[in-house]
């Protein structure tokens, strides 16, 4: 489902606005914390969010400290499962392979994101790994939601630090 167009006043197409409205919030937090503003909610088949995490690389000294990677940690405690059928995942920036590929592995229910990442995306972008041949798990995939958003938060980012 890459690409479905909503109407401003969709329920849905709001719904998916709110979330990602928080997602892109963590994501303040993470650039503020001196880590790449990503963010990420991952909400129960009930829509109550059961988990949230923003990037944690630098301060964690962590490669793998992702926001998605942390959410899905979250959500597994919060569920007492490693399976996530249901769950919607909302993200600011398109999945890394690393990322998609949990996301496969955790039978994710909905993908839900902000911003293309075109150097490392792995859902459209540059690869798309949940319809490859090496993906036992598809999921739906929704992608541009608060999209200029996002993205102007990313390059606000970059820019600051590459003019410091």
């Amino acid at each position: 489902m890459i690409g479905r167009k909503y109407l401003l006043d969709d329920p849905e197409y709001q719904n998916h606005c709110r979330w990602m409205e928080r997602a892109i919030a963590l994501a303040d937090a993470a650039g503020d914390a001196g880590d790449v503003p990503v963010g990420a909610v991952i909400i129960n088949p009930q829509g109550q969010a059961i988990a949230e995490a923003e990037n944690r690389r630098e301060r964690d000294h962590d490669p793998t400290a992702h926001a998605e990677i942390l959410a899905l940690r979250a959500a597994g405690d919060t569920l007492n499962t490693w399976r996530l059928d249901g769950c919607t995942l909302y993200v600011t920036l398109e999945p890394c392979p690393m990322c998609a590929g949990a996301l496969i592995l955790a039978r994710l229910g909905t993908l839900v994101y902000g911003a293309d990442d075109l150097k490392a995306g792995a859902i459209r972008s540059v690869l798309n790994l949940p319809d490859s041949a090496c993906s036992n798990h598809r999921f739906p995939v929704i992608g541009g939601i608060l999209e200029t958003s996002c993205r102007q938060q990313l390059q606000s980012w970059f820019g600051n630090r590459r003019s410091s």
